[in-house]
């Protein structure tokens, strides 16, 4: 099973998230984080700014982060936002669980 991870932001920082890391920043954070729990091969982690979106699905996004004023970097995850603004790996985890993600044993790198 792969789950992608789609995280909506923008170059320029909100204006609420000024000490906050970049939605940039975040999609990088939570691709080491996840892949770290949950093992690469599980989780894809892709970024779109929201101001330039390429598919229809990152179109409608951006229209709804606009519209609705969300946070952004915005967290979706099988079209459900899972974290806005500062969003929280114990939420992303929960998430991906319920959809039947097991964390990955312990192992050591030999890669």
């Amino acid at each position: 099973m792969s789950v992608e991870v789609k995280v909506y932001g923008t170059e320029q920082l909100c204006a609420s998230c000024v000490n906050l890391p970049s939605a940039k920043e975040t999609a990088e954070w939570l691709e080491a984080a996840l892949s770290r729990k949950y093992g690469a091969d599980s989780i894809t982690i892709a970024y779109s700014d929201f101001q330039q979106p390429q598919t229809e699905e990152d179109k409608n996004w951006a229209k709804r982060i606009i519209e609705e004023d969300l946070w952004y970097p915005l967290v979706v995850i099988s079209g459900e936002i899972v974290g806005e603004g500062n969003p929280k790996l114990k939420d992303i985890y929960a998430k991906l669980e319920d959809m039947g993600l097991d964390p990955v044993a312990a192992t050591a790198e030999s890669e």
